[in-house]
């Protein structure tokens, strides 16, 4: 039996919202109670497998951690989560982080992020704009491991520094670049 091609895409489409509703559900829910509970550790997690992390945490004016991303894709994907916005070591608000995505793809992943926000002009950035879309802005590096062996404190001059952590699924590659991150209320 034959499928039109309008068929195959309305299927693919279907799917990918079925996955995308079922996976993103339960990342929703979470309490502000829990997301405190599941940020403190994740930077933990974080900190234990990348010393940089650690060392950039003692000179960032905040944090803005994820913990807990779902990514799912089936020609059409996104990914969605929630997080917080750490100064001096205290919750100063809720953000959620959104992306979508097309083109050859499928399969779902978790996984976690953190922006260390090295200057004051990023922390305003941040709280000022109605949502700010990573890749315009502030200057973010994301710090994969070879980045993260030539780093040092006189190297890092840029605005903010993302890690990414805990990647768990079947889904090939991950970034942040054209994620956007809103405030939400908690």
């Amino acid at each position: 039996m034959y499928a039109s091609p309008k068929k195959i895409i309305v299927y693919f489409v279907s799917a990918a919202a079925i996955v995308a509703m079922t996976v993103m559900n339960p990342v929703s829910a979470a309490t502000s109670e829990d997301l405190d509970k599941d940020s403190k550790q994740a930077l933990q997690s974080l900190y234990d497998t990348q010393t940089s992390a650690k060392t950039l945490s003692k000179s960032a004016k905040a944090v803005l951690v994820f913990p807990n991303m779902v990514k799912a894709g089936l020609v059409f994907g996104g990914s969605y989560g929630e997080g917080e916005l750490i100064e001096n070591g205290q919750v100063v608000d809720y953000y959620n982080s959104v992306s979508g995505s097309w083109g050859l793809q499928i399969g779902a992943q978790t996984y976690g992020y953190a922006v260390f926000l090295m200057t004051d002009k990023a922390v305003k950035y941040l709280k000022d704009s109605k949502g700010w879309e990573l890749g315009v802005g502030p200057t973010v590096v994301v710090v994969d491991d070879g980045v993260a062996k030539n780093m040092s404190t006189s190297s890092m001059k840029d605005d903010a520094y993302a890690f990414i952590f805990s990647q768990q699924g079947l889904m090939a590659g991950i970034s942040i670049e054209g994620t956007k991150i809103s405030k939400i209320n908690r």
